[in-house]
């Protein structure tokens, strides 16, 4: 799950860690108010979207009186940036922060999250802030420093000192940098991240060491054990498919192809996805319903799937252990009836049923194309997409 800009701030300022003053504005006078409350000469305005890039996208502007604040606000409110992570599609701005400029003297990357090679969380730095983390790698990885953490013991006081010197801070800023990685970092296992992100860091005029903008991601799953992050949940920088399959216990992610896609098991799921691009299509989605899925479960699946008006055919690929293929079938069949498919529709059931299962779907009276394997399927459903 992921919160704006603002909240993640928020979150960051209980543990410690140094951030702007600012206040989020719904409002163009809103907007105004806030940045009278603050009483500086420069004021931020920037726009607050589940997106990186803002800057480049016209979406974050330096106001230096109330008048300019009043313009971008204006500007920026109610428009769609289109960055690189929004997709062509973009995002619609619908709330600001106004926040206090400060004088920045360098810029830095500080970031933390959990690499699946070494089971570990890790610390990555870089005195290449402001600058896409991963065009840094691409360019300069000898820029990016790391640190592997013991989760036994945490974020050693010597390893943060050993990432501060390595990308460059000043001798006399270390401590106070050193501070603010330790916080940033109970903040990450407290709060059960998945992705902590401090780009900028700044190093100020008058020698603070701050977070000038800050990304936090949690991990969906530790969710019912952090009622307060759940509460910063903004369901309108959704996919609407994506909020209505979590409704039903449902892992679904759209994707820009036209074949949607209904499987149990995420190893499965991937692996169905990569055999229909194998086989020349566009998935339209990821969708694992699970090992437990009911009728009830199946059909408001096929319900999202539809809901896609990209998509032109679905392939179900479903290995019953767990999940019954019989299940599977009578959702399929009753979701088909009640939506009034038309679209073509490709089934490939194995395991617990698969007999049962297979004459219900024989049995229907519905045009349903089986498949006897995955890459039969997948070849089927791309040939009648297509």
């Amino acid at each position: 799950m992921n919160i704006h800009e603002y909240q993640g701030k928020e979150v960051l300022k209980k543990y410690g860690v140094s951030v702007p003053n600012g206040k989020v504005a719904y409002t163009v006078e809103e907007a105004v108010e806030a940045a009278e409350s603050l009483s500086t000469p420069v004021v931020v305005v920037k726009a607050q979207i589940h997106a990186g890039g803002r800057g480049k996208a016209g979406g974050v502007k330096v106001a230096k009186n109330i008048d300019e604040v009043r313009s971008f606000a204006g500007e920026i409110l109610g428009k769609t940036l289109i960055t690189h992570q929004t997709g062509p599609e973009g995002k619609l701005v619908q709330r600001l922060l106004i926040e206090e400029g400060c004088q920045i003297v360098k810029e830095y990357y500080i970031g933390l999250v959990v690499d699946r090679t070494s089971g570990r969380i890790v610390m990555m730095a870089s005195e290449e802030g402001g600058t896409e983390i991963e065009e840094v790698a691409e360019t300069h990885p000898e820029k990016i420093f790391k640190e592997i953490i013991d989760p036994a013991v945490g974020l050693q006081t010597f390893q943060a000192r050993k990432l501060a010197y390595s990308i460059a801070i000043p001798s006399e800023l270390v401590g106070k940098t050193v501070k603010f990685m330790q916080a940033l970092y109970s903040a990450f296992v407290d709060k059960d991240c998945s992705i902590a992100e401090i780009n900028p860091l700044v190093v100020t005029a008058d020698g603070n060491v701050m977070a000038l903008d800050a990304k936090l991601n949690f991990d969906s799953n530790a969710l019912f054990r952090h009622k307060d992050i759940l509460e910063l949940r903004d369901l309108e920088e959704e996919d609407e498919k994506e909020i209505e399959a979590s409704k039903y216990d449902l892992s679904y992610i759209a994707l820009d192809g036209n074949i949607g896609c209904m499987v149990n098991g995420a190893g499965l799921a991937m692996a169905t996805m990569d055999i229909i691009k194998y086989y020349g299509g566009e998935p339209a989605n990821f969708l694992d319903v699970g090992g437990g899925a009911t009728t009830e479960k199946v059909t408001e699946a096929f319900k999202i799937i539809l809901s896609d008006a990209k998509v032109s055919g679905i392939f179900v690929n479903i290995f019953g252990g767990i999940m019954r293929c019989d299940v599977i079938a009578n959702g399929v069949v009753e979701a088909a009836r009640q939506l009034g498919l038309t679209k073509p529709l490709v089934v490939r059931l194995e395991g617990t049923n698969v007999s049962l299962g297979k004459e219900i779907l024989a049995g229907s009276g519905l045009n349903i194309v089986p498949a006897d394997s995955m890459a039969d399927g997948a070849r089927k459903i791309v040939s009648l997409v297509q």
